[in-house]
């Protein structure tokens, strides 16, 4: 049995393979739902004690497909004027000659006065690997102190990758300048286009700086080790360091830190890691751990840490803090881990709970080294359902994050409130229940908060748009 991974709504237009076009992975299927239990389940989740409306949703953008761009993708960052910006996968043109359509990065301007539309502008269209550019973003944007952008495509570029026999490339590493004077075009530069599948393939999630200007990141496939994660593609991951060039002009250099093997290994990455203050990388792999329990051939996953070495050029050394070996303490982790003040990690996984949600967890280091992991709460088939992404703190301690069900179907944005006490359990409340069009549906990107605690994010349907089955995705905010 192979591996599908997070793939699957880019090798679904090539395979003809089925999948809900917004889960951002595939689950397990003893969590479809089948339409005739639609007005059971609904009345279920309306009587469920995690229901709740006391927050509000604007929708503050829906998107169109061209040219605007589709299927909004990975979290969005502000700028110090409030602006937002992200990715889509696809959209933005329709004469795009590669085969997966080639996405864009898009700037949401706040309106002039309270209550008015937000202004989007397209601030590039990538043009694929025929143009020698990117295609298909697959994570969001992280920003510098210039106020430049930085994210991944999935495919496109110089890459030697062939997928079902046409050349799509490996995928690259991108920047996106602004322009000198105002009004004028970004410029985007390519800073590394991913040669063969041995150096990475398909990157994915978003990039992380550490203090020296490195990027490090992770490509869902490819890496040079493995050989059983999937049929389509290449190895089974890696997780990568990019290094600004020493001089002016110069290449940005790739190092692959560490190339998943699956088996005791884990495989396809989720991007979206974790830097601590000593240079440690922390990350989670969709699959892989013990591929022979639960989880059968693709494993359960697992969460990671990357030390660098003590000796320059030696290799980086790779610790498992947890396997998710059996699917009773969680399986299939689904996005990045974050810290809390104390040094503990916290992370979300679509399966592996016996009441068919998925669950949140907390890795704690204890004694000789070891990481002890604790269930914080497990979603029934009743409920949100699954945290399709990682989780943000908010001030008090209270995680958030989108689930892929509620009570309609179309995801939902949940608080887990902090307990008192070690120990006690933390308690969710549904903060708002995605709708669908023109309302959003499909939540799979992590939230963001203002500084007036009001939270932002995107959702890979919904909105407006007329261009896309279910709609083109929305950005919209939550507040109290």
């Amino acid at each position: 049995m192979y591996y599908l991974g997070k793939s699957a709504p880019f090798l679904a237009r090539h395979a003809g393979i089925h999948v809900w076009r917004w889960f951002p992975v595939m689950t397990h299927p003893k969590k479809a739902v089948l339409p005739s239990f639609l007005s059971l389940l609904v009345l279920i989740c309306a009587l469920s004690p995690h229901a709740s409306a006391s927050w509000k949703e604007r929708v503050l953008y829906s998107f169109q497909g061209v040219p605007d761009g589709s299927l909004p993708v990975g979290g969005i960052v502000f700028d110090s004027a409030g602006n937002l910006y992200g990715a889509t996968t696809e959209g933005g043109s329709s004469s795009c000659i590669s085969v997966a359509q080639c996405g864009t990065v898009y700037q949401l301007a706040p309106p002039a006065r309270q209550g008015g539309p937000w202004t989007e502008t397209v601030l590039y269209v990538f043009k694929g690997n025929a143009s020698q550019d990117g295609a298909s973003p697959a994570g969001g944007l992280v920003m510098d102190s210039a106020g430049n952008l930085y994210g991944t495509t999935a495919y496109g570029g110089t890459g030697n990758c062939v997928l079902l026999g046409t050349l799509m490339g490996c995928g690259t590493v991108f920047e996106l300048s602004p322009p000198k004077q105002k009004g004028g075009a970004w410029t985007e530069t390519v800073l590394y286009s991913f040669p063969t599948a041995k150096q990475g393939y398909v990157p994915w999630g978003d990039l992380v700086f550490d203090g020296a200007g490195n990027l490090y990141g992770a490509t869902e496939f490819g890496g040079g080790h493995g050989t059983t994660c999937n049929g389509f593609y290449q190895y089974c991951g890696a997780v990568f360091e990019l290094s600004p060039p020493k001089t002016k002009g110069g290449k940005w250099t790739e190092k692959v830190l560490h190339g998943l093997g699956s088996g005791t290994d884990g495989a396809a990455p989720n991007g979206g890691l974790v830097l601590d203050g000593k240079g440690n990388v922390y990350g989670t792999t969709f699959g892989g751990g013990n591929e022979s329990r639960e989880c059968g051939a693709g494993g359960c996953g697992t969460a990671f840490e990357l030390t660098p070495p003590t000796k320059k050029g030696d290799a980086w050394t790779e610790k498992h803090l947890h396997v998710f070996a059996d699917g009773s303490d969680g399986a299939e982790p689904a996005g990045n881990l974050i810290f809390d003040a104390k040094g503990s990690l916290y992370g979300t996984a679509l399966g592996g709970n016996p009441s068919g949600g998925g669950i949140a967890f907390q890795l704690r280091a204890i004694n000789g080294g070891r990481w002890k992991e604790t269930v914080l709460h497990w979603f029934s088939n009743n409920g949100p359902g699954a945290f399709t992404t990682g989780l943000i703190f908010d001030s008090s301690g209270n995680l958030y994050g989108p689930t892929n069900e509620g009570a309609l179907f179309r995801g939902t944005v949940v608080r887990l409130k902090r307990p008192a006490k070690q120990g006690e359990s933390w308690v969710p409340t549904i903060l708002y229940t995605f709708r669908g069009s023109p309302d959003g549906a499909g939540p799979a990107a992590k939230l963001l908060f203002d500084k007036a605690g009001n939270l932002y994010s995107a959702t890979q349907n919904g909105g407006s748009g007329q261009a896309c089955q279910g709609g083109c995705g929305t950005v919209y905010e939550v507040l109290p």
